[in-house]
């Protein structure tokens, strides 16, 4: 049937992403569940088993017909030792991911930021260049980013690539997950829109943000999109925060592409045309005409795709 599998999860704020995946990078089947971090993630790894069972079986396969475990996790990671040092989304401190996995898997596991791995799936397959520099930002319940130079991940001691929590906004009152304030995630992930949209509907009483009891960043975008002025203002400060953050990511690195993906990038062209521009403005000269700004070609799957591509070359070496 199908050979060399590889199982590759990520781990993100409200979904747990799964995918069989073989040695040539094709998805055999995907699903997700629900993410439960209560009591320290305890039940989440016996309902990452059972569901993993129950797809097996749908599949009429054994753990004898899997190579190893991909897993991408939200915040720092220190993948040498299989701990997340910290991760404000899932409430983990020193977490022992990989070996609380390897109790509920009989096979081996390997670990890694989740934006990293995104980067990796685009890079393996996502991208039809033959491309060695690239920055991946996730734009989902945080915000994730992912750095390869030279086709290695740049993890430095375990928390490398963390742009979402870059500093844009000096203003403490803008808390985020991490304990910071201002940083780019408490500003430009689908929470931190969330929470600003609140904002501006308050600030806006004729605004059509007011029409809804829960605002989400996709509810914001489609206002804008319908013509709604405070959320068009709405979206114009988010691509300005993220312009400023990529303007910078490439006057430090000067990839040759820098990616946007997650659910917020699910806006498109209203997203990435806004903050294209904005990196113009902000970015070296040089860098702004050699550094491409894109949309993420994989979408959800990019994570999924790079745990099995982490599996696959920790198997393989």
């Amino acid at each position: 049937m199908m050979n060399k599998l590889y199982l590759g999860i990520d781990i993100g704020g409200t979904t747990i992403k799964m995918a069989f995946i073989d040695h040539e990078g094709k998805i055999h089947d995907k699903w997700q569940i629900p993410t439960d971090t209560a009591e320290n993630g305890v039940r989440m790894m016996v309902d990452l088993a059972a569901s993993v069972n129950k797809k097996m079986i749908e599949h009429n396969l054994s753990f004898k017909d899997f190579v190893g475990i991909g897993v991408g996790s939200p915040g720092a990671v220190n993948h040498q030792l299989g701990i997340v040092d910290h991760s404000g989304n899932l409430g983990w401190e020193y977490f022992p991911l990989k070996a609380k996995l390897e109790e509920v898997f009989p096979l081996p596991v390997f670990i890694e930021n989740d934006a990293n791995l995104a980067a990796l799936g685009e890079m393996w397959q996502g991208i039809d260049d033959d491309i060695s520099d690239l920055v991946m930002i996730t734009l989902g319940t945080g915000v994730g980013g992912g750095v390869i130079v030279n086709n290695q991940i740049v993890t430095g001691k375990g928390a490398g690539g963390e742009i979402g929590h870059m500093r844009i906004l000096l203003d403490d009152s803008v808390s985020c997950s991490c304990g910071q304030t201002g940083c780019l995630e408490a500003l430009t992930s689908a929470t931190g829109i969330a929470r600003m949209g609140a904002e501006f509907a308050q600030q806006y009483p004729d605004s059509s943000l007011n029409n809804y009891e829960r605002l989400t960043s996709k509810k914001v975008f489609r206002e804008a999109a319908a013509g709604d002025e405070a959320a068009k203002q709405l979206v114009d400060r988010v691509a300005y925060y993220l312009g400023i953050a990529l303007a910078n990511v490439g006057n430090i690195l000067n990839p040759e592409f820098i990616l946007l993906g997650g659910g917020v990038s699910k806006a498109g062209d209203q997203l990435l045309a806004p903050v294209t521009a904005y990196f113009k403005k902000f970015a070296f000269k040089a860098v702004a005409k050699s550094t491409q700004i894109g949309l993420a070609n994989l979408g959800n799957d990019a994570g999924v795709i790079g745990a099995a591509y982490l599996a696959k070359s920790c198997t393989e070496n």
